[in-house]
């Protein structure tokens, strides 16, 4: 499985490259903090939105801590998705690293 780090993702986008970011949380979630054009789709609805999630790669898939989002980076593999990284750490390494005032729960 790929990983990246929130700083490699940061220099990522800030060098042009694309990514969707796939914010695999829950709606409550997402109402307190959210990355910038992320793209929602709860991990529950993941297994029914594979051929929309095939559309949207390369893909970095995020979380609250970056657990929930291993697996389902896991689960995509799984299913021939290559271009699939996890972000470490999730939204709140990102708040920590990049983004200090971001709202957290």
């Amino acid at each position: 499985m790929n990983h990246l780090t929130p700083r490699e993702l940061q220099t990522h986008l800030a060098d042009g490259n694309k990514f969707t970011l796939l914010d695999i949380r829950e709606a409550w979630e997402v109402a307190i903090c959210r990355l910038p054009d992320a793209v929602h789709i709860p991990m529950s609805t993941i297994p029914d939105k594979i051929p929309e999630i095939k559309l949207l790669q390369p893909l970095v898939v995020y979380c609250h801590h970056g657990i929930r989002s291993v697996h389902v980076c896991h689960f995509l593999a799984q299913r021939g998705f290559e271009r699939v990284y996890n972000l470490d750490g999730g939204i709140e390494r990102w708040a920590d690293e990049i983004e200090p005032g971001m709202s957290r729960y």
